[in-house]
């Protein structure tokens, strides 16, 4: 047994000669030296007589991060798996029961929202799934629960909007929320967009495999205003598209950005909703939901669904076609005489 920290941790080997370091979660030795001969006996339980050995959640996660190292939002997976470890990490899978998990979702729908609560809740069932399915760690897990999500409605600007934010935007930020209109790209795959995945001549870019959110290539065609844009920051640095101080723009919702907000007067507008805005255009403007699918690289229909109210000019014709059927008629009504019996 060792310190790190105020933490003692075990180090022991399996009858088969695996190596295991795990933290014991517990200050106190003596608690310690328990869970180190605790585990040492199962190991030997699961070696000998063929028991499972009992997983812990931080031996869950360590794996599920190793498997969804694909993952376009790794990253905000981890953020969401170190705010859980203070609550899951010195737990043994078994241990994480219904109760439990509906409390630590509690704690964060009154932390943050009941959305954000669902996420993390999300990831939590994605796991424990894993462990009973996949790797057939645990016979059984929790049921995980989500909250009720309000549906938002889609934000979107109108043209004049749209100009009137380019105006008051700085112009490293104007350049990629123009381009973002243009063409529907994710913040990320604009910030991040180089010359080689552009050709003027064919009037198309390119998002590769692995910086698209859905893991599939997306051809992006390039209408005027995307060349127009192109042509603007051209010979402004050899390797990268949009640059400020040299550099990829890798933050847009700067305090530029909601100074450049207020002074449009645009309420309730994050970035990412240029990309609901492009596409709310585009459907307004006759694309069908099928194209706008493949144009945004959206990997599953539900997901154009959103948009398939401001498409309703197909159905105007059906609209017209009990047009005056409807008579108004005269109807005689007959004064009620009261009976006396």
């Amino acid at each position: 047994m060792y310190r790190r920290g105020p933490v003692w941790w075990v180090d022991v080997r399996t009858p088969s000669g695996q190596r295991i370091r795990r933290s014991a979660g517990t200050e106190d030795r003596a608690s310690a030296q328990e869970y180190h001969d605790h585990l040492k006996v199962s190991l030997w339980r699961a070696h000998r007589l063929g028991e499972k050995p009992r997983r812990t959640w931080q031996e869950a996660v360590v794996r599920w991060v190793q498997e969804k190292d694909h993952k376009a939002d790794r990253d905000k997976d981890l953020g969401k798996l170190r705010w859980l470890d203070g609550y899951f990490g010195g737990l043994y899978l078994d241990e994480i029961s219904r109760d439990r998990v509906d409390q630590v979702g509690m704690l964060k729908k009154i932390e943050a929202t009941p959305s954000t609560a669902n996420r993390y809740l999300a990831l939590v069932r994605a796991i424990l799934r894993a462990a009973r399915d996949d790797w057939e760690w645990i016979d059984r897990c929790p049921r995980v629960k989500l909250y009720p999500e309000p549906k938002k409605r889609v934000r979107y600007l109108s043209r004049e909007e749209a100009a009137l934010l380019l105006k008051e935007l700085p112009p490293h930020l104007a350049a990629l929320a123009e381009f973002s209109l243009a063409t529907g790209l994710r913040q990320r795959n604009v910030s991040y967009l180089r010359w080689d995945q552009v050709d003027v001549a064919r009037r198309m870019a390119w998002i590769h495999a692995d910086q698209s959110k859905s893991r599939k290539a997306i051809a992006v065609p390039l209408n005027d205003s995307a060349l127009s844009v192109l042509e603007g920051q051209r010979g402004k640095h050899s390797a990268w598209v949009f640059t400020y101080a040299d550099k990829p723009v890798d933050r847009t919702s700067t305090k530029a950005w909601k100074a450049a907000l207020g002074r449009a007067g645009i309420e309730n507008f994050r970035w990412h909703d240029l990309r609901h805005t492009w596409a709310s255009w585009h459907v307004q403007n006759g694309t069908s939901l099928q194209e706008l699918q493949a144009l945004g690289g959206w990997s599953s229909f539900e997901m154009v669904l959103r948009y398939a109210h401001l498409a309703a000019d197909h159905l105007q014709a059906a609209a017209c076609r009990i047009d005056g059927t409807i008579r108004t008629q005269s109807i005689q009504h007959t004064p009620l005489r009261l009976v006396r019996s």
